[in-house]
């Protein structure tokens, strides 16, 4: 599901919505797509706990990343926006908000993330 928010077919912030069963649990992912990056939403339920940012640098090959809200001992969502980051150039939001369940659960949330962005590349 792909909406712009101020309802015009091509906008400044585009929605898209997607949901996976992983390790038994359903996992909702929110993207809002924003001019120069976008804004990843990782939830299990309506909470928005955690919120970093990662962006590109031109004097390192590691992105630069900072956790903006949640708890700094928990590096999933600076990781996570960092290595999005070097994959897409663009600077990137996540908020991770899955209980920690499975020590695999980061890795294949990862997964179904990149599996997404090979499925609907112009949604990122």
């Amino acid at each position: 599901m792909e909406t712009a928010l101020n309802g015009d077919s091509v906008g400044p912030i585009a929605v898209h919505d997607f949901w996976e069963k992983i390790l038994e649990q359903l996992d909702h992912f929110h993207v809002m797509k924003l001019r120069c990056g976008f804004f990843l939403w990782i939830r299990s339920e309506p909470v928005l706990s955690s919120l970093a940012l990662a962006v590109s640098s031109k004097h390192d090959s590691v992105p630069l990343s900072a956790l903006v809200l949640g708890d700094p001992s928990d590096t999933t969502p600076s990781s996570l926006a960092q290595r999005l980051t070097k994959k897409t150039k663009k600077q990137v939001f996540v908020s991770y908000n899955l209980p920690v369940t499975n020590s695999n659960l980061a890795l294949l949330v990862e997964n179904r993330i990149k599996k997404e962005m090979e499925l609907h590349p112009d949604r990122f």
